[in-house]
Parts: C-alpha cells; structure tokens; sequence
C-alpha cells in the first residue's frame, strides 16, 4: 500500500471504515484478492514476486495492511536489496495469535532487518476493536491507534502529505453526510490531482517526479496505482471487502478489462486453544 485513509472506531455502524491505493511497477506480478490456498480464512492479494501481501483480513477478525517507507536515505541508494520482504509482515501477523500491540511491539526488536515500513495490525469481532501502529519512520514503540479519522502514506501516521489530506477529508465528507459505501470509497481513490509545487514533501527524488507521485492515484509510464481497495467492517462484524484492479493506471472507466472482486462475510471468532 501507498495510501490509507481509514476511520477507526468513529462510525455508529462501522468499527473500521478504509480506503487504499496500492501503487506499484505495473510489470510486478500480483495475484488479485483471494482466499490463499494453505491459509484457510486469509483474503488478500498476492505480490507473486517475494510471496507477501499489502494488506488483508481474515475470518477471525485479524486486519493488516503495510505501507513502504519513502526516505530521502532510500531515494540516495542506501535501500538494502538482502532484505526480507516487508509484505511476509502482514502475512506473520494475520496467522498470528497475538495482541496487535503485542505482535508489533516484537516486531519492533526486528525491525532493523527490512527496509522502511509502516505497518498497521488490528483485531475485530466480538470483542472491542483494536488497531495499533508501527513505523520505522519514527523512533518511538508500537502505539494504540486512537478513534477518529487517520492517514498514511510514505512517512509515518498522519504526516500531512497532500495527498493524505486529501483522502482523509474526502472519508471525512462521506461520513459526515452518512454515505459510506464501497462504491464512494473507490470513487474517493481515483483522485488524480497532482499536489501544487509549495505544497511537495521532500523525500529525495527529483520535483517532477514528487509531483507525479502527489496524487491520490498515480499514473505514470512504468509505475502507479495497480489497485483500489474499500473496507467495511461492521461492529456486528460483518465484513465488506472490495478491491479494484488497474492493470495499467488507467481509469476503470478506460480499462479494457477492469475488475472488481468483492467479498462479504461474517468475522468468525477463533476457538480458544485448550490449556496444555
């Protein structure tokens, strides 16, 4: 993922409310939204290349989705090629038994080993919802998420990119005037307004480039948003996932063969383990 714009905790209806752009090369191979043979109960894409995914959900109720970090450092040459994939890190967690805070806060011994990430782990269901964060961004531990509207990109929870502030006040919108639906968060997605020169972050590639990149969905020759995904996951659980592919960053109204896949089902708690 390269953004995520996601309401926690702050809908009547909806533990989590999320919008996410996933932008990659367009000649990366990836295996759209599925339940993963091998995996009963893991929905998410797959990037065929290192084996990982960008985001997911499973039956259980577990969430995770991950977001590269773009450092000026990485921009310069010093991204490590011998690392492990950051993808394998949603996956570790959505096969996990721990607590999202729990599972982070053991990640975060580790962290050294990949290149940047940020990565956001959740549990829904029958108990009270929890999300926390974890960057490598920021030397700071794994923190709660709080109730409220949030957005992350490239830097850490909330940096104010253009591009966040456009998405977050875009889900803002839709929940203040009660339209939330997977069709009017994929509309929010194809935002394709390129952030105005003042208004640029600064993360070590060239101005032109920082501007093609500012939008909520990128186009360019080689690179851009390969697909769009909305998340709905009620406090009933109930849970609505939809994903939008885009084999080349046109617009789904463009796209020869546009695809969406949509899901729904019930979170189903996870039996217990019996005491050894």
């Amino acid at each position: 993922m390269c953004l995520i714009a996601f309401a926690f905790d702050a809908h009547p209806e909806c533990a989590l409310v999320l919008a996410a752009n996933r932008d990659e090369f367009y000649d990366r191979p990836t295996t759209p939204a599925h339940f993963w043979e091998g995996t009963p109960g893991l929905l998410a894409g797959r990037d065929e290349r290192a084996g990982g995914t960008w985001m997911g959900v499973t039956r259980g109720g577990r969430f995770a989705a991950l977001t590269n970090v773009r450092a000026v450092a990485e921009q310069q040459g010093e991204r490590r090629t011998n690392v492990p994939s950051r993808g394998g890190l949603v996956k570790a967690f959505l096969t996990d038994e721990r607590s999202p805070r729990a599972f982070l806060t053991a990640l975060s011994e580790r962290a050294g080993r990949y290149n940047g990430f940020n990565l956001l782990a959740g549990t829904f269901g029958t108990e009270e919802p929890r999300l926390a964060h974890f960057s490598t961004h920021d030397d700071v531990p794994p923190v709660p998420v709080a109730p409220g509207v949030h957005g992350l990109s490239n830097a850490s929870l909330d940096t104010p990119w253009p591009k966040v502030e456009r998405a977050t006040a875009g889900l803002e919108r839709l929940l203040d005037e009660n339209r939330i639906s997977p069709e009017a968060l994929l509309r929010l997605l194809d935002d394709r307004t390129p952030a105005p020169a003042d208004a640029l972050p600064d993360t070590g590639v060239p101005p032109d480039l920082e501007r093609a990149l500012s939008p909520v969905f990128i186009q360019t020759d080689g690179y851009g948003t390969r697909s769009s995904t909305a998340l709905l996951v009620g406090r009933s659980g109930a849970v609505t996932f939809v994903e939008r592919s885009f084999a080349t960053g046109r617009s789904f109204e463009e796209e020869s063969s546009p695809a969406d896949r949509r899901f729904s089902f019930q979170i189903e708690p996870v039996p217990a383990r019996p005491a050894p």
